[in-house]
């Protein structure tokens, strides 16, 4: 499969804070990629950069077949599907559920004069569908739980059928029900051949989903190992991550972590 991302040397620089430091890093198009370091690890800025919402300060970034400072971004943007808290802080209380998804065809936050036509309404109810959301299309988006808003969140992401898909930190402050709910549709999304590549930021192992194939791991800017899943998130990886020794099992594709 050709790659979705390619960062060479990537470096961001913000005042006197280096964020990332020279990363090199590639997609596939058929993997899907969990993200993994400590706070300030760089991990958010590293997903604005792949989404194409911040540029580097030096290095090179090509995201599908378009590079960063040369590609056009208004039509690189709806190719990729992205997910986050501060997104969603864009969204207006008041949008309907059904208006949230369907606004992602032109890319906007907030139903205005656009025209849509029966197909992507179809789409969008037809995602929300999937998502197990069609029961709340006609609420208002800031009365929904966060398990809710965030199963929202990604059912807007992929209503375009990106191309790479984008989440941070989707199972952030979800409960239990909540999260393990997520991680069963996350995980029946990924192993699906039609999926696009995906890439996830999380703090937490048992938060990434089955089904996902790759890891990068961060910390202080920069990339400490990465490969596929059961190579990479191992005790000795995690406690060079963390800075503390941790110790990592697996049962049946998921993953737990504690202190040694």
């Amino acid at each position: 499969m050709p790659d979705v991302l390619d960062l060479e040397d990537v470096t961001v620089v913000r005042g006197d804070n280096r964020i990332l430091n020279d990363l090199t890093w590639r997609v596939d198009g058929d993997q899907r990629w969990v993200v993994l370091g400590p706070n300030g690890a760089g991990k958010t800025t590293l997903l604005q950069i792949a989404a194409a919402m911040n540029h580097p300060s030096s290095g090179s970034v090509q995201v599908l077949d378009g590079r960063l400072g040369e590609v056009d971004l208004f039509e690189l943007r709806p190719r990729v599907g992205f997910a986050s808290s501060a997104m969603a802080r864009r969204f207006p209380a008041d949008e309907s559920v059904l208006d949230v998804v369907l606004t992602a065809a032109y890319s906007v936050t907030g139903r205005w004069n656009e025209t849509y036509e029966d197909i992507d309404l179809r789409r969008a109810q037809r995602v929300l569908a999937e998502w197990r959301l069609d029961h709340l299309s006609d609420r208002a988006f800031g009365s929904l739980s966060d398990g809710e808003q965030k199963r929202v969140q990604i059912a807007r992401s992929v209503m375009t059928d990106p191309e790479l898909l984008l989440l941070d930190e989707p199972a952030a402050s979800l409960d239990l029900g909540a999260r393990e709910e997520l991680l069963q549709l996350l995980g029946g999304y990924a192993q699906s051949p039609e999926a696009p590549a995906i890439v996830m930021v999380t703090h937490h192992v048992e938060e990434i989903p089955i089904g996902f194939t790759h890891a990068l791991l961060l910390a202080r800017g920069g990339v400490v190992t990465s490969g596929e899943l059961r190579e990479t998130i191992t005790s000795e990886n995690l406690t060079e991550v963390f800075g503390l020794p941790i110790t990592v099992t697996e049962e049946d594709g998921r993953y737990t972590a504690r202190a040694a």
